[in-house]
């Protein structure tokens, strides 16, 4: 790797975002982030989009720059947005993620996450930013024609993107590049697991679909090892640079899924940080 590479992995490392659970004890893990940290909050399926938002306001409060997510098909109508998109500038907050969410029969008239766009723009209550989700690898719910139609259709809402979870670097870079190709120019946020127990990624990246990259880290000894214990995405992110550093890929920077291991992310990327700096130029 370059020095200039070895800047840039530097560099994003410590202006990561980092996505957290609305779990309890959450706002505790958080405050241990520096302030301006931008930490973005999922919609649990159990607890509803209002909860994702009274902890957004508490992280507010702690200084961090905060991005809830906006779960489609928890979301019963116009109406009911309308009120979340209130509560969001009410708190403050000028940026929200817009998913489809994690169930299967939606609560009202949004059944994806294009749906609910597509009415933020008609009610003319869309917040500052709004990111959406990318698919790197062939889905084992949703076919390739599907996500590739929806971000063409989500990107004409959106101001950037973060990728799914993908353990394989190539697939990664070829997606990276086939989004390009299509015309598609918002940055990317690459999104990896944080510092996480590997049970618990296994666990997860079987319940999201995640069966081409489940079978990249069988076939890596290695990896899989490591997995043994915990998880950390310091190779995934060492072969990803060369793509990053590219201009014409408009790489925006890391998306850590935590997972609520707050702590353990933060220490593995600073303390590589900080190798990175020692680093001879």
């Amino acid at each position: 790797m370059s020095s200039h590479g070895y800047a840039v992995l530097r560099r994003h490392l410590l202006n990561a975002r980092f996505e957290v659970l609305p779990l309890r004890g959450v706002v505790d893990q958080v405050s241990e982030l520096a302030a301006g940290t931008t930490v973005t909050v999922t919609s649990s399926p159990r607890k509803g989009v209002a909860t994702t938002l009274d902890i957004a306001g508490q992280l507010t409060g702690l200084g961090m720059r905060v991005v809830p997510h906006l779960a489609a098909r928890m979301i019963q109508d116009r109406r009911a947005l309308v009120s979340l998109l209130d509560r969001v500038a009410d708190l403050g907050i000028a940026e929200v993620f817009v998913v489809a969410g994690d169930v299967d029969t939606p609560a009202g008239e949004f059944g994806d996450a294009i749906a609910l766009l597509r009415a933020m723009s008609e009610l003319e209550r869309r917040p500052a930013r709004v990111g959406i989700t990318g698919y790197p690898e062939r889905h084992s719910f949703i076919s390739d024609q599907a996500t590739i139609q929806a971000m063409h259709e989500k990107s004409r809402y959106a101001d950037y993107i973060v990728s799914q979870i993908c353990y394989d670097p190539a697939t990664i870079i070829s997606w990276i590049h086939a989004v390009r190709e299509r015309g598609i120019t918002l940055p990317i946020h690459l999104g990896a697991p944080g510092v996480v127990d590997a049970s618990k990624l296994l666990r997860i990246s079987l319940k999201i679909g995640l069966g081409d990259s489940m079978r990249f880290l069988r076939s890596q000894h290695s990896v899989l090892s490591r997995l043994v214990t915990r998880y950390t995405p310091e190779e995934l992110l060492t072969q990803l640079v060369p793509a990053v550093v590219d201009p014409a890929n408009r790489i925006a920077g890391w998306h850590f899924f935590t997972f609520n291991e707050i702590a353990r992310t933060r220490d593995w990327s600073h303390q590589l940080a900080a190798r990175l700096q020692e680093v001879p130029a």
